[in-house]
């Protein structure tokens, strides 16, 4: 038995979704004519309560775009040290938009108004203008820490203090909101942009989805079009995107749970130094002796993927095809390694 804990990415169609996709009707979305992409955009867009959406294939491109979107060359985005944008989206503000990149050291990957207020740069011909601010629920890096909504109005009234644009990298938002039960208009509406992704937890193979306003979402189309993300009779995947958010978003709090009981078992373990907080489906531990990417090898001989997340960190991702007879064999394994 495989136990795939390498992310949540791994995930494979259910078979309600696979006929789902199977009947989904289908057009050329180059040209707006894909029924099925075009009810997922509206779909997406009225639960965030936002006027538009744009279906594509990844949700580095979806950030890619916002970024591109929202600011010019010579701009910066101000940014938690942790964040996706930076750490694995290949450096591509710079590359795609120009821009600098302002790292802020928050704690587990949460950016708050007082860090903000205080990269925010003055305007001078010699330095980046400070234009963006991005900030990604739950925070991957940070081990699936996540914001209340309270702290993110504050994070947005500080971004309208200084006319700054907000981006949710929201790639694993559902998992927090089964936590919050916040609702998802009013997420939305503390952002000028949303990115989901629909294939990490959610279960769908392929796919995420950018959200804002008309303007913006008009102008983005333009440069998915550019990083090549012009699709044709793209709804059949659309179609699982669809199936996911109708069917798997409530079960994300089983994989939530189990990512916390697994939390709690590393913790009575004698050669784990320490666990990072577990808040969602990300588990983010340190090793005393042993270095993670040997640890990593270790797990591997078992039938166990993993993924070194530093020198002598290791992260768990939970999800629908880790099951709980799963976990239970995960324990036997990691009481043995000790």
């Amino acid at each position: 038995m495989l136990i795939n804990l390498i992310s949540d990415t791994v995930t494979k169609p259910t078979n309600g979704m696979r006929a789902y996709m199977m009947d989904a009707e289908v057009g050329d979305d180059v040209f707006g004519q894909d029924p099925t992409i075009n009810a997922l955009e509206h779909k997406l867009a009225s639960m965030f309560g936002h006027e538009s959406a744009l279906f594509c294939p990844s949700g580095t491109m979806t950030n890619q775009i916002a970024i591109k979107t929202h600011t010019q060359p010579l701009d910066e985005l101000i940014c938690e040290k942790t964040s996706h944008v930076y750490q694995y989206e290949t450096g591509g503000y710079g590359f795609n938009s120009g821009i600098a990149v302002n790292l802020v050291d928050g704690a587990f990957g949460k950016l708050n108004p007082e860090l903000i207020d205080k990269a925010v740069k003055p305007v001078y011909d010699w330095l980046p203008i400070s234009k963006l601010v991005v900030v990604e629920n739950s925070t991957n890096k940070g081990g699936g820490n996540y914001y209340t909504l309270d702290e993110l109005k504050a994070i947005r009234q500080t971004c309208d203090k200084h006319q700054l644009k907000l981006h949710l990298d929201g790639a694993r938002l559902f998992n927090v909101l089964v936590e919050t039960q916040d609702k998802t208009e009013d997420v939305g509406a503390i952002f000028d942009s949303v990115s989901i992704c629909l294939s990490k937890g959610l279960g769908a193979p392929v796919g995420s989805v950018l959200i804002g306003d008309k303007d913006f979402i008009t102008r983005a189309r333009r440069y998915r079009k550019v990083m090549g993300g012009g699709m044709r009779q793209a709804g059949i995947i659309a179609a699982a995107c669809i199936y996911a958010l109708d069917n798997h978003v409530d079960r994300l709090k089983e994989d939530n749970n189990r990512a916390k009981s697994i939390g709690q078992f590393l913790e009575g373990l004698d050669y784990v130094a320490s666990v990072n907080p577990v808040k969602t489906n990300i588990v983010i531990f340190t090793l005393k002796t042993i270095k993670a990417v040997d640890f990593v090898e270790m797990l591997k001989s078992h039938g166990i993927n993993a993924s070194a997340f530093g020198e002598m960190q290791v992260r768990f991702v939970t999800h629908l095809d880790f099951t709980e007879e799963m976990k239970e064999a995960l324990f036997l394994i990691l009481n043995k390694m000790g």
